[in-house]
Formats: C-alpha cells, sequence, structure tokens
C-alpha cells in the first residue's frame, strides 16, 4: 500500500476519534473529551497535507470525509447507541460506492 494511503487512512481515523469526542465533551465543557477533539482533528489535518502533496485535494476531501462518514456512523451505532434508518444506511452506501469508484477508475490517486 502506497505511503500516502496510509496517511490517508490515519487521518480518517484520526478525524472519527476526534469527532467521536466531540459528544463525550459535552459542549467543550470536559477537559479530556476535549483535549481528544483537538488532538484529533489537528493530526488528522496534519497527515492530510501529506496526502495533499500527491493527490488533490477533492479527491483527498471525498474519500477522507466519505469514509469518515460511514466509520463516525459505526462508531455512533456502538459507543452511543445512535439508530440510523434505511434510507441513512443507502445513502452511506452510495457514498463508499462512490470512493470504490474513485479508488479504482480515477488516475488522480495513483502515484
Amino acid at each position: 500500500m502506497p505511503k500516502h494511503y496510509l496517511f490517508l487512512l490515519a487521518a480518517i481515523v484520526s478525524e472519527v476519534i476526534g469527532t467521536s469526542a466531540l459528544n463525550a465533551s459535552q459542549q467543550f465543557t470536559r477537559p479530556l473529551p476535549t483535549l481528544v477533539v483537538a488532538i484529533g482533528y489537528g493530526l488528522s489535518f496534519y497527515l492530510l497535507t501529506h496526502v495533499l502533496k500527491v493527490m488533490p485535494v477533492g479527491v483527498v476531501y471525498a474519500i477522507w470525509s466519505g469514509l469518515g462518514v460511514v466509520l463516525i456512523t459505526l462508531a455512533g451505532l456502538v459507543l452511543f447507541a445512535q439508530k440510523i434508518d434505511l434510507p441513512a444506511a443507502l445513502g452511506m452506501a452510495m457514498i463508499v460506492g462512490g470512493v470504490i469508484v474513485i479508488h479504482l477508475f480515477s488516475g488522480t490517486t495513483s502515484h
């Protein structure tokens, strides 16, 4: 796997951790979860800068945000017992499909 994909994957995971901590921070009133939010987002953006050296920002953002949406939804299901309905699940399936199309057919992702 190319190094920039590892950075992108780590950026996605960092963003999901930061977003998960948003709920636990209770509007930034709890210090530890608030720190996790700041570190999660800061690390995610830092890692994205390395990916942007070899991939266009639009493609990077599509993959980062698309997979982030799916993973944060799964985290919500597991950590916070949040439910999603069928239209939301179908929409996320289309997002994943879009990421797959970008990965398989776009020349902008291969360096």
